[in-house]
């Protein structure tokens, strides 16, 4: 059984070596275990601290391509260099490393196939009670549109085993935290959380550029989920609302028209016409919507097949060896 833990990474380097630092070479369980970090286009010496700390496999990016992007680059190295579960946490060492061997626990005891670390948010203090109430919304929305129960999900400390890494696709630029727990509740998964513990603050969220910012990009995330992985509901039910407003107020307009006043509420008898029209056009997006999400996971499961397959192939034909660090473009 072999462990990788990742690191996705953009001019880190002046926090980089205390989260290696802190980092397991053994956990029970595995034979072995093994860092890779991703470097996301940095222009600091990210790479150069990551050598001189004995990290074993280096991802690196031409350009700065984000968070979620560093994420997925990084699953597909790990998957790559064989690894059987892939722990995930961030250079910032804002988690507390010797928590991963709880984190895996649910995994190697087959009780779960993808494990969230849930932060105690309420006691952070460099958390603005902004943040915290974004926290919160974002991890009732995940909850609701993936049909879990995970309390902290934008914590970016978590452990994939490796059939799950298969499957995932992230879809958003911004960040991958809450799109990989509804794909989880969507397809099935079996995903748990356990509680972990954080450490004092290094630096700044590179996330959280102001609270405004974070307010508008947590936003632009949450209508995303929605009109990715709940369609129909998303659609439906603005076109439920349009609907049934042009209906109340065709309503108005027929109980003034028995009452003789039709003529001087045409205006109600126009806007009731553009609401129910809107209201209809938007339910048959519904339906579309959601025939065009069902294609999509169609097409997901071919590529977690087709992937499992080459890796049935490779496992025949190859064994990766990495005893230094390498680069995968």
């Amino acid at each position: 059984m072999k462990l990788i833990i990742q690191i996705p990474c953009y001019n880190e380097g002046g926090t980089l070596a205390v989260a290696l630092s802190a980092l397991p070479r053994y956990v029970e369980g595995f034979d072995s275990v093994e860092w890779l970090i991703i470097d996301d286009g940095s222009q600091d010496d990210t790479v150069e601290v990551a050598k001189a700390n004995g990290v074993d496999h280096i991802v690196k990016h031409s350009g700065n391509k984000g968070l979620a992007r560093a994420f997925m680059s990084g699953i597909d190295a790990c998957l790559k260099f064989g690894a059987d579960v892939i722990v995930n946490t961030d250079a910032d060492n804002q988690y507390n490393a010797d928590d991963i061997p709880k984190l895996v626990e649910p995994i190697l005891q087959h009780r779960a196939e993808l494990v969230i670390g849930a932060r105690p948010i309420e006691t952070i203090e460099h958390f603005s009670p902004a943040k915290k109430l974004l926290q919160k919304l974002g991890s009732w929305v995940v909850r609701v549109a993936s049909k879990t129960d995970i309390p902290d999900a934008p914590s970016g400390f978590r452990a994939i085993n490796r059939e799950t890494a298969q499957k995932l696709i992230v879809f958003n630029d911004y960040t991958y935290t809450l799109e990989t727990i509804i794909q989880a509740g969507q397809k099935d998964i079996a995903i748990t959380s356990v509680p972990i513990r954080v450490n004092e603050e290094l630096r700044p969220s590179r996330l959280v550029k102001s609270i405004p910012s974070y307010i508008k990009k947590s936003i632009i995330t949450i209508v995303r989920i929605f009109v990715i992985y709940r369609p129909f509901r998303f659609f439906g039910t603005i076109g439920l609302i349009l609907f049934s407003l042009g209906f109340l107020i065709g309503l108005r307009f027929l109980f003034k028209y028995f009452e003789g006043n039709g003529s001087g509420n045409i205006q109600s008898l126009i806007l009731s016409s553009i609401l129910l029209g809107m209201g209809f056009q938007t339910l048959l997006i519904a339906f579309v919507a959601d025939l065009l999400s069902a294609n999509r996971k169609l097409l997901e499961d071919l590529r977690f097949k087709t992937a499992q397959s080459h890796n049935i192939n490779n496992n025949k034909n190859f064994r990766l060896e990495s005893e230094d660090p390498k680069n995968i473009d």
